[in-house]
């Protein structure tokens, strides 16, 4: 078959792409494969260019049937799964794009392998669920603020006009009552009342004053390993917040690790390592900090899992259930998101967060 003509200078932008990305004519034959889908099939561009791209496909027919539908106009994108065939490896797995393209008889096709679908799925529920958190955490403290201040004073009113000691016993144990929900209260707001502030940040600075403060707590029985990439540069980010975070999630990780800590065999591991070409957050960035904070612990119970960053969930006896929440707020605050992937035996927070 005939090569097609030089593809041109407009495809180009879909090499940047981690997604894998063909253009196609309406009768299936490539006009252009990007990088990533070079890589994916294990054939140059030469190979790919000019190929029917159906019979990239274990069921070719299904492609043709769309390329056929968007031929006569019946659909502007069409969306299904299939299978990718790949040179020396298993088919891929991916969730197929059928779109025109402003040009006639020229269709741009994209795969996503539906791994990395169901993590981009996985990260915008992430994102909605953090941002109704904040809207219902911020409502609901100023609702529950006010009549607080209300309760509490008429309590102070009450004691002062009362002369029986016993009697002003129940008058403090609503004032304690109403001090102790005011402090829950304040740690709800506090990271929306508190300016982000700004400046040059050490990554492996924040990671060894978090293991300092672990370690004073818990100075038998754990272990903290350091597995750092040193090269991770500096950016502009709050130290604090950022401390707080990790804190946070270390803090969760070492109660969950009492009964390692207890027989002396209980690992907490800081590992930082650098990222590139990924997409989180909806966006794609070229650099980011990938920190995980990995614990040899009973893993996070099934019943809690996919609620874990939700406030006032604890997996805990006593727990607050704020400590995540708070962590994965002030990681959004930095552009990032953090993941849990957690099985019993191996727990793993990540922490993504762009670079410059």
């Amino acid at each position: 078959m005939k090569k097609p003509s030089p593809h041109p200078s407009r495809f180009l932008a879909f090499d940047l792409l981690a997604t894998l990305v063909a253009v196609v004519r309406s009768d299936g034959v490539v006009l252009f494969a990007n990088s990533a889908l070079e890589d994916a099939i294990g054939m140059s561009r030469r190979s790919i260019e000019g190929a029917q791209f159906p019979e990239c496909f274990a069921e070719p027919q299904v492609l043709r049937n769309a390329l056929e539908g968007a031929r006569s106009n019946e659909f502007a994108a069409l969306r299904y799964d299939a299978q990718l065939k790949r040179q020396h490896h298993d088919p891929l797995p991916v969730h197929v794009i059928v779109a025109q393209t402003e040009r006639p008889g020229e269709i741009v096709i994209e795969l996503l392998p539906l791994e990395a679908q169901a993590r981009q799925d996985r990260e915008e529920r992430l994102i909605d669920q953090a941002q109704a958190n904040k809207e219902l955490i911020r409502n609901l403290a100023h609702e529950i603020k006010n009549p607080l201040g209300g309760i509490r004073g008429a309590a102070q009113l009450l004691e002062m006009e009362m002369e029986s000691k016993e009697l002003t016993e129940y008058t403090q144990v609503i004032i304690h009552e109403a001090d102790r929900l005011q402090t829950l209260v304040d740690r709800l707001l506090a990271p929306h009342r508190r300016p982000h502030v700004v400046g040059d940040v050490n990554i492996h600075e924040v990671c060894e004053r978090v293991r300092s403060l672990i370690l004073a707590e818990f100075p038998r029985g754990l272990r903290v390993v350091r597995d750092y990439d040193t090269s991770i540069p500096e950016f502009r980010g709050d130290r604090e917040q950022l401390i707080q975070a990790l804190l946070n999630i270390a803090h969760n990780a070492a109660h969950a690790l009492a009964e390692g800590i207890a027989a002396g065999e209980a690992e907490l591991v800081f590992r930082s390592r650098i990222a590139r070409q990924v997409t989180f957050g909806k966006q794609r960035y070229r650099l980011a900090l990938e920190l995980h904070v990995i614990d040899n612990g009973p893993g996070v119970p099934d019943s809690i899992k996919d609620r874990i960053f939700f406030p006032l969930i604890s997996g805990r006896e006593g727990g607050s259930g704020l400590g995540l929440t708070l962590a994965q707020t002030f990681v959004q605050q930095h552009h990032g998101l953090i993941e849990c992937d957690s099985v019993p035996g191996r727990t793993d927070f990540k922490i993504l967060i762009p670079l410059p």
